[in-house]
């Protein structure tokens, strides 16, 4: 069971949260692929110097607090956040309350705390990683710093799998314009939504296409449209289900709220309350409006007839095998 400290910096800089460990600093939006690697490879020299590997980083994310204005959404919980961290074999993770006052301590004053808190082996770092006040701590500090403490300060540079740019800012915007596929394969996983399935309209069952309506925890979502996704539910579904889903504003029937509503062939179960997690593939169309109900019974089995026709996993629950095929549809093996 991973360690988690939600302690503030001015009270835990002054004891010991634990003995001397490997520590990866960073805040980790949407843990990218780059993201995943810095700190697997932190995990990899913990383990080779029998050391414990610990992430520091931050909540709320300091955007929130020094410009909100600029806060365009994160792309995951910090729940899904924490999960992730676990899964990488990370023993512990100091989870630091950001506030205007942390964002003000000077670069030497946040890692005289780091030391004494932490004991730091060494430090594992992104390129671009900045912190203290103004944002005047750079790799540079951080190198002069660990020569002078004798802690090795390792880099990484994030480098996309297309040679272009890996961050999560693009991977929001690929977010944005709709192309999942290559946020998938900037994340090195797929985009997941997660939430509770809860009573909509029930406009689905109507026309002959039930659908799961999710209230998403994210602060992100893709761009309106309809989607092939992977579902998860652990209390109802025994394996990842292959489905459609549908983000907008339902502008057929005048609807004026945003939904996420997923169709599931071939299930018919009551999973109101359930929690669902849903997995982004790709993007089938943008959101339309047709004339009626007619029109978009039609035009929905026509997505389903293309999903038959292009991944053969579409028309059952997917196995853990089909799934790897899946994982190659998006660039991800």
């Amino acid at each position: 069971m991973m360690e988690l400290w939600n302690a503030d910096f001015s009270q835990a800089r002054g004891k010991a949260l634990i003995g001397q460990s490997v520590i990866t600093l960073g805040n980790f939006d949407g843990l990218h692929k780059g993201h995943r690697l810095l700190i697997q490879d932190a995990v990899e020299s913990a383990k080779n110097q029998g050391l414990p590997a610990v992430i520091v980083t931050f909540d709320p994310h300091p955007v929130k607090i020094l410009s909100p204005l600029r806060h365009h959404g994160l792309l995951m919980t910090l729940s899904q956040k924490l999960c992730i961290f676990d899964e990488l074999g990370v023993f512990g993770v100091w989870l630091i309350p950001f506030s205007r006052y942390f964002s003000e301590l000077a670069p030497g004053d946040f890692l005289d705390g780091l030391h004494s808190a932490l004991n730091p082996a060494e430090l594992h770092v992104g390129q671009n990683f900045r912190f203290g006040l103004n944002r005047v701590g750079d790799l540079s500090c951080l190198q002069t710093w660990g020569n002078a403490a004798g802690r090795p300060v390792y880099s990484h540079a994030f480098k996309a799998p297309d040679g272009g740019v890996l961050s999560s800012s693009r991977v929001r915007q690929a977010l944005l314009d709709g192309d999942v596929g290559l946020a998938s394969s900037l994340l090195g996983a797929p985009f997941r939504l997660t939430g509770v399935v809860v009573e909509g309209e029930r406009r689905g069952r109507q026309i002959g296409f039930p659908t799961a309506n999710l209230a998403w925890e994210q602060e992100l979502l893709p761009a309106s449209g309809v989607y092939v996704t992977m579902a998860r539910c652990h209390t109802h579904l025994a394996n990842p289900t292959s489905g459609l889903t549908n983000i907008g504003v339902k502008p057929t029937f005048k609807g004026k709220s945003l939904t996420v509503e997923t169709h599931l062939p071939g299930i018919d179960l009551n999973l109101y309350g359930a929690r669902l997690e849903l997995d982004f593939l790709t993007r089938v169309r943008g959101e339309e409006k047709f004339d009626g109900a007619e029109s978009l019974r039609a035009r929905i089995a026509e997505d389903m007839a293309f999903l038959r026709r292009e991944y053969s996993f579409f028309d059952s629950p997917c196995s853990t095998g089909s799934f790897g095929s899946i994982k190659k549809i998006c660039g991800l093996v």
